[in-house]
């Protein structure tokens, strides 16, 4: 799937869209305003006759219902490896009634208002895709209460792309690092509600509304969203989205909570299943009782895993996460081959150097087991399956992966490193400026 270019559509099976010919395509299935799927198809294989569009009408619409409907199992809870905890009985299937319309129903785009949501975009030196990224936020269903845009870069270069969205508000973080420009970006915010995008992404018009629809229905602390690719246009795109899995493919609601936490803890807790950075949230008390963002992780730091670590603290601390696919946000993919293994490499460094912050914080030895002997498995049996079967450059990221968790074992030496704990955040900052 990684060979020539692909496009990526978008398919209504509601009005019987068939797709369209052309191109190889990564086709995402919608219901009206609900996705439900996504499928890569090659041109030969493409357009899609009505029966296959039925087939793939009537598997979605039963993986919705069946996620969605209280009288079908709603909510599910999220298992190992992120895949819901079936609680459909035969019972309750065979006595369901009105399902197309109950989809419909699901399918309602959110009316809630996001007046009570902060939006945090964090940039470094990406001035045409962060215009791209304002540009989605102007043109949201639902207006955030506010946009706050956190310049990470030395000269403040991002200022004038600001400049152009004069209701958005401008911060400037010169110290480097993701994490310190996602807490500048806490910290200036003042609503309920902190949701968090990248400068590589454009948000669905849609985005703010369902986050506000997920938090009024849901008592739930964070959120995280669908991330779709925006373009496949080149091998790199397509490496990491089809040999990588991009950033997720779950199409179905999921709950993360303590017993996911504690299903997956003897093996490190698989807390990067929950998202992805570029599409999550939170309420404010989460920074007030578990802490900001770790300032030794995250991009210009460790590497990344700043996201993945902070919803470690929170399921740890009891804290509960709600995956929801209705918020989309599309991303932009590393299009060169060279930045993609960078890209690759860094993910494996700093979610190395997460197991480490993790397994300081709460002594769990399951993040040690997976530095010392998952992840080494996982290389073998890689290099193995990607001799006889690999797609083309599956070795070379392999090769970056494993100069990643090299590079990551280092923090298991840095003890002053490893002794510089998360401080407790919002709460004491903001006794300090009222003082």
């Amino acid at each position: 799937m990684t060979a020539g270019s692909f496009d990526v559509r978008h398919v209504d099976l509601a009005a019987g869209d068939a797709g369209g010919h052309g191109r190889p395509a990564l086709s995402i299935f919608w219901w009206k305003d609900l996705p439900l799927g996504a499928r890569a198809s090659l041109q030969d294989e493409l357009p899609y006759g009505t029966p296959q569009l039925r087939q793939f009408a009537a598997e979605y619409a039963a993986a919705q219902l069946e996620a969605r409907s209280s009288g079908l199992g709603a909510p599910l809870r999220a298992t190992y490896e992120r895949w819901p905890k079936r609680a459909l009985s035969l019972e309750a299937a065979l006595e369901a009634e009105n399902l197309v319309e109950t989809l419909d129903g699901f399918a309602t785009p959110s009316s809630a208002p996001a007046h009570d949501i902060s939006v945090v975009i964090c940039t470094r030196d990406r001035g045409p895709a962060l215009s791209k990224c304002l540009a989605s936020l102007a043109a949201q269903r639902s207006a955030p209460g506010e946009v706050i845009v956190v310049d990470n870069s030395q000269d403040g270069n991002a200022r004038d792309v600001c400049g152009q969205f004069p209701n958005f508000r401008y911060v400037h973080e010169p110290r480097a690092g993701l994490s310190r420009a996602r807490n500048a970006g806490i910290h200036a915010s003042r609503l309920n509600i902190i949701a968090f995008t990248d400068d590589d992404v454009e948000a669905h018009p849609g985005w703010t509304a369902e986050i506000a629809r997920a938090f009024a229905e849901r008592d739930v602390e964070a959120f995280t969203g669908l991330v779709l690719p925006a373009r496949l246009d080149t091998v790199a795109q397509r490496s990491f989205q089809f040999t990588m899995g991009g950033f997720g493919n779950t199409f179905v609601p999921l709950t993360f909570d303590r017993r996911f936490f504690e299903e997956t803890r003897p093996s490190g807790a698989h807390v990067w299943k929950i998202g992805a950075g570029a599409n999550m949230a939170f309420r404010r008390s989460v920074f007030e009782r578990v802490g900001l963002f770790d300032e030794r992780l995250g991009a210009g730091a460790a590497g990344c895993s700043e996201d993945s670590e902070l919803w470690y603290r929170l399921l740890a601390t009891g804290g509960t996460c709600l995956y929801e696919p209705r918020a989309v946000v599309f991303h932009h993919h590393r299009s060169d081959w060279p930045g993609l293994k960078r890209q690759i490499r860094a993910y494996m460094k700093g979610h190395v150097a997460a197991l480490v912050a993790q397994y300081d914080n709460f002594g769990d030895r399951g993040n040690i087991v997976r530095i010392g002997k998952q992840l080494p498995v996982y290389f073998v049996k890689t290099f193995v399956k990607s001799l006889f079967e690999g797609p083309p450059g599956r070795l070379g990221i392999l090769a970056s992966e494993m100069q990643g968790w090299l590079a990551g074992l280092q923090f298991l030496l840095r003890f002053g490193w490893r002794m510089r704990r998360t401080s407790m955040g919002v709460a004491a900052t903001a006794d300090k400026e009222t003082a």
